[in-house]
């Protein structure tokens, strides 16, 4: 069955009524309902679904309304449940095939409505001689797009629709359709699938000039505050602000680490202002990463006393919708709006001919070598310099100076040999994954035993404290493997055929 065609397009012109009447003269069939029907597709805002291979598609009529699932590649249904509108979290759908299906998928993220395509259905039943259904077709007839025709195959009867597969696109002169009506759909409003992702991709010229280059790299990064800031001020994910964020850190740790390329007033101005944006978008990812991280909290806890931890997630809550109000109005403010309209309109300036910078002249590639090699450098100078005995301080000072590394990479990373640069990248995440862990440990113990103290002025029952106490227990347990964990791993990111890679990439020379 699966070498039959079983979706069709109708050629743009044709209408419905003249390919039935076509049909009917060749086979015998029934038009068993006829209705207005909307179809809405949903994904998550990147595409957590459609980079699996799955289509979400709620179809509603007067008499039904249904939730299927799709697989991207054969078309066909992988489950589906009746339903009036699509839950906004995998955990709140209440049908369970479908919630193992886009639990694992969706994560943290909310599904939101990508386009919808009204039309009419209509279910057409093809009959043998003896009146028994043989075949189904649905085809859905859009106000905007070329009819769709989809075989529906009957179990016994795989001939009938090999038949019909090979009628319509013989004799009828229908034809295959390539692609989901998706893709049609959404070329309606000028997008494509996948046309957001948090990872950079950025495309520079080696020869470019220095100042044109960051130029381009910062516009990047502003269309990703941008596009992430809607989302953020209505708080409909966790993972708006987390963007937010990071593209904020990366825009920091751009005008930190590529200075005299800009004008020094420019760099000044603007790190001033980013820096702020960090600050005042910390509070609300923090109570998003520790709600975030409430299962693996409770989990991490004796069975009894999982409940106990309840009233403090209720805190962390009534904490979440404060922080995100504050954020939300900070970032209408007239003040965060003026900032980030003259820092786009700064980068949207032609750049001068003659500039005043150092560097401003420097071909990428050169100003990329020369400040990769300086940073990681950097690294490995603290790196080397941090002993059992070092205070937690130091590793944070090496967290953030790998981070600056890691951000550096991701902007230069098309000027080098893909595998090459991919591969130092995955060595240093290691490093700062050990790195963040041991910070977040910390941070986590500090903020619960601050937590404790605000409920036990609120009367919080015991039992409530002393889960929080083991909490805490159980988080300092984590922050001292991480620590024992640093000089292995370091050992690791040191080894001399690292250094000799990153030599060799980022230096010209051994």
């Amino acid at each position: 069955m699966s070498e039959i065609n079983l979706h069709f397009q109708l050629p743009g012109n044709q209408k419905i009524d003249k390919f039935l009447a076509k049909i009917s003269k060749k086979k015998d069939l029934q038009i068993a309902s006829q209705q207005y029907s909307l179809k809405t597709f949903y994904d998550s805002f990147d595409w957590r679904l459609f980079n699996a291979g799955v289509l979400c598609e709620l179809n509603q009529s007067k008499s039904d309304s249904r939730l299927t699932l799709v697989d991207l590649q054969s078309g066909q249904p992988i489950a589906a449940a009746e339903m009036d509108q699509a839950p906004r979290f995998a955990e709140e759908f209440a049908d369970a095939r479908l919630q193992s299906i886009l639990a694992p998928l969706l994560k943290m993220r909310a599904l939101l409505s990508l386009t919808s395509l009204s039309y009419q259905a209509y279910r057409i039943n093809i009959l043998n001689k003896d009146g028994k259904t043989t075949l189904r077709l649905l085809i859905e007839d859009y106000e905007l797009l070329p009819a769709r025709v989809y075989l529906q195959p009957i179990k016994g009867y795989d001939k009938t629709a090999k038949r019909i597969s090979a009628l319509l696109e013989k004799k009828l002169g229908l034809k295959m359709a390539k692609k989901p009506v998706i893709y049609a759909a959404l070329e309606l409003q000028g997008r494509k699938p996948a046309d957001y992702s948090a990872k950079l991709a950025i495309q520079l010229d080696p020869k470019m000039r220095a100042d044109l280059s960051c130029k381009y790299i910062y516009s990047h990064l502003l269309q990703a505050i941008k596009v992430n800031e809607a989302g953020t001020i209505d708080a409909i994910d966790s993972e708006f602000l987390h963007d937010f964020r990071v593209a904020v850190r990366r825009t920091r740790a751009g005008l930190s680490q590529l200075k005299r390329v800009l004008p020094a007033a420019v760099v000044g101005r603007n790190a001033e202002f980013f820096a702020w944006l960090g600050q005042i978008s910390g509070p609300a990812r923090d109570m998003d990463v520790y709600l975030l991280n409430f299962a693996s909290y409770q989990h991490s806890l004796p069975e009894d006393m999982q409940g106990d931890l309840q009233p403090l997630y209720e805190l962390i809550k009534v904490k979440q919708h404060q922080s995100h109000r504050e954020l939300a109005a900070k970032l209408k403010s007239v003040e965060y709006i003026g900032k980030l309209q003259a820092w786009e309109d700064y980068l949207k300036e032609s750049v001068v001919k003659r500039p005043a910078e150092a560097d401003a002249l420097l071909s990428i590639k050169q100003l990329a070598d020369k400040r990769l090699w300086r940073v990681y450098r950097r690294v490995l100078n603290q790196g080397n310099a941090i002993s059992d005995q070092t205070p937690p301080k130091a590793l944070h000072r090496l967290r953030k100076t790998c981070k600056k590394l890691r951000y550096l990479m991701e902007f230069f990373q098309s000027l080098y040999p893909e595998k090459k640069i991919k591969r130092q990248i995955k060595a240093l995440k290691e490093l700062q994954d050990i790195l963040g862990d041991f910070q977040d440990y910390q941070v986590q113990e500090s903020t619960l035993k601050r937590f404790a103290n605000e409920m036990m002025a609120e009367q919080t029952s015991a039992d409530t404290l002393i889960a929080m106490g083991v909490l805490v227990q159980n988080l300092r347990q984590q922050r001292l493997r991480a620590r024992q964990a640093f000089a292995g791993c370091f050992d690791k990111f040191k080894r001399p055929e690292n250094q000799a890679s990153f030599q060799a990439l980022f230096s010209g020379k051994l």
